[in-house]
């Protein structure tokens, strides 16, 4: 038994691979052929899975296309071997996501989606011998196309058609007629035509066709809604959305200046404001001419006019008789002798009749006032501010909402008159008014197995939870049966080894171990029971088995 145990401890130790190789080439066909279908299997589930797991988001690639469109994308998705799905409705084709950008430019190159609509590609096509007529429908046709891939690059708008009516033009003035057009546009979900996008389309089809007035573009809605006329007549009657616009920016803007000032002091949600602007739109052109009613002293002659004339008669001389028939003496310069008598005693004085008139002319005062009135002043406002009870904590520890006192209320009255530009002239009102806050309702409980977030939790947990179970389910049923048939199992052979060892190993003392005196060898049998109590106690049962079986 020594010399057995000797041999085998001179045999070299062979290597796990080693010993891996032999038990696999140890196996039969049948047995090699399972195996290598077990592992096949194996690894085919875990790679599904980890893809599984790693599926790729799909996106968008167009939505809202035609038919022909569709068909075509699909046809050049599928000669590119681009995978590719349909959404449920069928009006959305999907790529993945890393490639919709790719996939859009190669697409875009192949002129895909044509969009239904022709454009002046059609003239590229024409063909000798056509007819002026057919060339004319082919132009009208292609101006169309054009106009609608235009329009469609309008956000709001999701598809366009554009009818033109083009009249022959003829020599006769009387006879001659302006085109026309009329424009239908579908429109995205929740979107509108702001005013100011309908009327760039309406000037983008009037001045694409020659002779045409933005009067003869009409534009409709996919509910067939006009768009354009009712437009018209608004403005016609002075109404616009564009005043409501302004009125609400002006209120919400004297709301910010309240929320402004008054955040810092009582905090956000403690309070709430609401103005109502009162705005004239009227537009107001005033024209005045005044004159002042008298003229002053020192105002500015214009012109003066002063006529005046004098008639001087002579009056009867002397008394009758011979001695007053004389005759008169010589004249002399009255400037410088004194006239000369007559000895008449002034009887004989001439009288001087006369008349005098002025005419004055004074520069006028005139006033002339040429006033136009800005729209959109400010007529009056109204204000009313609601402020929430302050919360504070009593001494029982209890919290408690207090109201603001008089003074509080006054304070803030005053911060929020100056934030507003009260004008008390203009006849605006403020009212602020302390009152506790209605408590938020709050929304009806979500059980738990129906909470949006617990479930996308338990959608990647469960996830998780598969690919584990595949994997163990792998190593438990392929793997592992594998690996005991193939492997050593170094450590299965040492456990038997011992438990033979403890319980029926054969035990045979060396040649070495035999030599020695009796002191000698039983001091060796004690040092090995101290040591190794196992192996002594194996050799006693196997002595009493076989003085036992000696018995018998």
């Amino acid at each position: 038994m020594a010399t057995a145990d000797t041999a085998a401890a001179a045999q070299p130790p062979r290597s796990q691979l080693q010993q891996v190789i032999e038990n696999i080439r140890a196996l039969d066909q049948r047995q090699k052929l399972a195996g290598g279908v077990a592992l096949a299997l194996a690894i085919a589930l875990v790679v599904g899975v980890l893809l599984w797991q790693r599926a790729p988001a799909y996106a968008v690639l167009f939505s809202n296309f035609d038919e022909r469109d569709g068909g075509a994308i699909v046809t050049a998705l599928q000669q590119q071997n681009v995978p590719y799905r349909l959404s449920p409705t069928g009006n959305a084709i999907l790529v993945p996501e890393a490639q919709v950008h790719d996939v859009r430019l190669r697409l875009a190159a192949e002129g895909l989606p044509k969009g239904g609509l022709v454009g002046f590609e059609i003239m590229e096509t024409q063909k000798l011998g056509v007819s002026q007529f057919h060339e004319q429908v082919n132009y009208q046709r292609a101006l169309e196309g054009e106009l609608s891939r235009t329009i469609q690059s309008i956000a709001s708008v999701a598809s366009a058609r554009v009818h033109l009516a083009i009249p022959k033009q003829t020599a006769f003035l009387r006879d001659d007629q302006k085109p026309t057009a009329s424009v239908m546009v579908a429109l995205r979900p929740g979107r509108i035509l702001e005013p100011a996008q309908l009327a760039g389309i309406v000037h983008l089809v009037s001045s694409s066709v020659p002779r045409m007035g933005e009067a003869g573009v009409s534009v409709i809605d996919q509910s067939g809604n006009l768009l354009t006329g009712g437009a018209s007549a608004l403005r016609q009657a002075g109404l616009d959305s564009s005043q409501l616009q302004y009125v609400r920016d002006v209120e919400t803007g004297y709301i910010r200046r309240i929320e402004t000032i008054l955040s810092p002091i009582l905090g956000n949600g403690n309070f709430r404001a609401q103005v109502t602007a009162d705005i004239d739109f009227n537009q107001v052109e005033q024209t005045a001419e005044t004159y002042k009613p008298n003229p002053t002293p020192d105002q500015a002659i214009r012109s003066q006019q002063i006529n005046e004339n004098r008639i001087g008669e002579p009056g009867p001389q002397g008394v009758p008789g011979a001695l007053s028939n004389q005759p008169p003496a010589p004249a002399t310069a009255p400037i410088t002798n004194p006239p000369v008598g007559n000895g008449n005693n002034g009887t004989n004085a001439a009288t001087f009749n006369g008349s005098r008139s002025a005419v004055t002319n004074y520069e006028l005062d005139r006033t002339i006032q040429h006033v136009r009135q800005a729209m959109g002043q400010v007529k009056r406002l109204s204000v009313a501010v609601v402020l929430n009870h302050r919360t504070q904590v009593n001494e029982a520890g209890e919290t408690v909402n207090v109201p603001l006192t008089e003074q509080e209320i006054a304070q803030i009255t005053s911060l929020v008159r100056e934030a507003m530009g009260y004008n008390q002239d203009r006849g605006d009102s403020l009212n602020v008014v302390g009152s506790a806050f209605a408590a938020a309702e709050a929304g009806p409980e979500v059980p738990l197995w129906k909470d949006p977030e617990v479930l996308d939790m338990g959608k990647e947990a469960a996830r998780y939870l598969v690919i584990l179970l595949v994997v163990l389910f792998v190593y438990l049923a392929i793997i592992r049966p594998l690996l005991r048939t193939v492997a050593p199992a170094e450590r299965e052979e040492e456990e038997e080894a011992m438990e033979e060892g403890e319980e029926g190993a054969e035990v045979t003392l060396s040649a070495a171990a035999m030599a020695g005196s009796y002191e000698t060898r039983l001091a060796r049998a004690r040092e090995l029971a101290k040591n190794d109590p196992k192996i002594v106690a194996g050799l006693i049962k196997e002595w009493m088995g076989v003085n036992e079986e000696g018995r018998k």
